[in-house]
């Protein structure tokens, strides 16, 4: 499997073609008067896509949007005009200053409209993070003394300021636009948190690739509200993920904190944010998705660190579950029973070589993690009640 080059083109003003050497396809975001409307993979001959293949990819990946918006602008259609909530950008990090480095670049990028940045060092080994923040003074710096992305979830919601805690990882590079985009998809008081659509980087590994084509957080182009009167509390992948949401403060009295016995940093490994969309759905609040509100995640490069992240993900979600129980919420098994066939019919079309299938080892990587969910959880909530 070779390197996927990821680009963005112009709907309204498509350039004669694109030069890219050394690959053999790409990943296209298609943009229209600057919004993103639809992404999706072209090949690549002889290092070049011609005018007619981006003209194909516009209709193939960003048609429906187009037409949506050309009716919009027909009809002349405005906008619900309310008032966007005053924002605290937080990025939670630990030990990687390179990636966090080029999230604040883009960070710094973001129109100036009054928002205030936290980033939250959760117990880096090294004074590097320290180092990189003090070179940006529109930053404040915040250290915890002790591990956990959850924690310092909860430490972004103390210490901020504004209305909303816009949160971004510090492996993402979101967009200009992304603030806005997020802030804009407030528009009721029962709506406690809005997520945003996040496509890759890079895809220069197969790892990469492979992540990107079956975990991937893109969650397409039409904005959504998930009403927690109407939908499962449970199944709340389908909402987004931590690397771009944004909470309203008052979270902590409505809702209560992050759970910071999961995610990474705990023996949990991940399902913070589930746990988080699936507290407020449950309560009778709804999540907003706003696909304007687009960011970059860099997926992780080498397999080792993939297989990592594919254990983690069965760890958090066994661990998710046995949260919801020891809460009370008897209903939560049912998703496991859902999850555990579907997951299974990807072990099967991998064995059997078919699409869609997933590698052996990562399968059954993940169900070590699965196996392994309860007690983690378990183990992290003693960890907490010790300290």
């Amino acid at each position: 499997m070779t390197a996927i080059a990821v680009r963005e083109i112009e709907a309204s003003a498509l350039p004669n073609g694109l030069e890219l050497p050394g690959y053999q396809r790409a990943l296209l975001l298609i943009r229209y008067h600057g919004r993103a409307v639809g992404h999706g993979e072209v090949a690549v001959s002889a290092g070049r896509i011609d005018v007619r293949k981006l003209r194909q990819a516009v209709v193939d990946y960003g048609g429906s949007m187009i037409a949506h918006r050309r009716l919009e602008e027909l009809l002349h259609v405005e906008p619900v005009s309310t008032e966007p909530p005053s924002c605290t950008v937080a990025v939670c990090t630990r030990d990687r200053p390179e990636d966090l480095a080029l999230c604040l670049e883009a960070l710094m990028a973001l129109p100036d409209e009054g928002q205030e940045f936290l980033v939250i060092d959760s117990a880096s080994k090294s004074a590097a993070t320290r180092d990189l923040v003090a070179r940006y003074p529109r930053v404040r710096y915040i250290r915890e003394e002790r591990p956990g992305l959850d924690r310092a979830r909860n430490r972004a919601l103390r210490e901020a300021t504004r209305e909303v805690v816009a949160y971004t990882d510090d492996d993402a590079v979101p967009d200009a636009e992304w603030l806005r985009a997020l802030s804009r998809g407030f528009t009721s008081p029962r709506i406690m948190a809005v997520t945003g659509l996040t496509i890759p980087l890079e895809l220069e590994t197969e790892a990469q690739i492979w992540f990107e084509r079956n975990h991937g957080f893109g969650r397409g182009y039409w904005p959504r509200v998930f009403d927690g009167l109407e939908v499962d509390a449970f199944t709340v992948a389908k909402i987004g993920a931590g690397v771009n949401m944004a909470l309203r403060r008052s979270v902590l009295e409505l809702i209560g904190p992050f759970d910071e016995a999961l995610d990474a940093g705990t023996p949990s490994q991940s399902g913070g944010d589930h746990d988080i969309f699936s507290r407020i759905l449950a309560a009778g609040y709804s999540i907003g998705y706003e696909p304007g509100a687009l960011s970059r995640h860099r997926h992780r490069r080498e397999w080792a660190e993939l297989e990592r992240a594919v254990y983690g993900y069965g760890v958090g979600v066994y661990a998710f579950i046995t949260s919801q129980v020891l809460r009370g919420e008897w209903s939560a098994p049912w998703l496991a029973l859902r999850w555990m066939p579907w997951q299974l019919r990807l072990l099967v079309r991998g064995l059997l070589g078919r699409p869609g299938g997933v590698p052996l080892h990562l399968a059954l990587t993940e169900l070590r993690g699965c196996a392994a969910g309860a007690f983690a959880y378990i183990r992290a909530r003693r960890r907490l009640e010790t300290r």
